[in-house]
């Protein structure tokens, strides 16, 4: 991970909402069906909450049914990959790759042309068209 913007806990706390700390740095998952960008539609980028860091293209966006937003596809080398072995599972962790912050998972049952599919938790973005 290059985080070059991995401040002190301090910090997250003064610059997040709580909920933000919560999801982006202690890994905590929002409800499922909650998100403010689940049915977003609008074409734009979708940024890291935390830093800004860009992630995901909304043409990258479809509508999995598990109940976050989900992308078929990242923004090259924005994005960090870890293996997270909570709750009794192996899932692989999504990651901001400037901040580190966390954004979901990502999975194997994704749609054409990638496969994948980044389940990201709307909370962990912020939209711009």
């Amino acid at each position: 991970m290059s985080n070059n913007t991995n401040k002190d806990i301090k910090y997250w706390r003064e610059k997040l909402t709580d909920e933000e700390f919560r999801v982006l740095r202690l890994k905590e998952t929002e409800i499922p069906y909650t998100g403010k960008y689940l049915d977003k539609k609008e074409e734009g980028i979708y940024h890291c909450a935390g830093c800004g860091n860009p992630l995901f293209d909304s043409n990258t966006k479809f509508d999995s049914g598990c109940g976050w937003p989900s992308f078929f596809a990242a923004k090259k080398e924005k994005i960090d990959i870890k293996q997270d072995s909570s709750l009794g599972m192996i899932r692989d962790e999504i990651l901001c790759s400037k901040c580190g912050g966390h954004l979901g998972h990502i999975f194997n049952d994704g749609p054409e042309p990638t496969g994948k599919r980044y389940c990201v938790n709307s909370i962990s973005l912020k939209f711009e068209e």
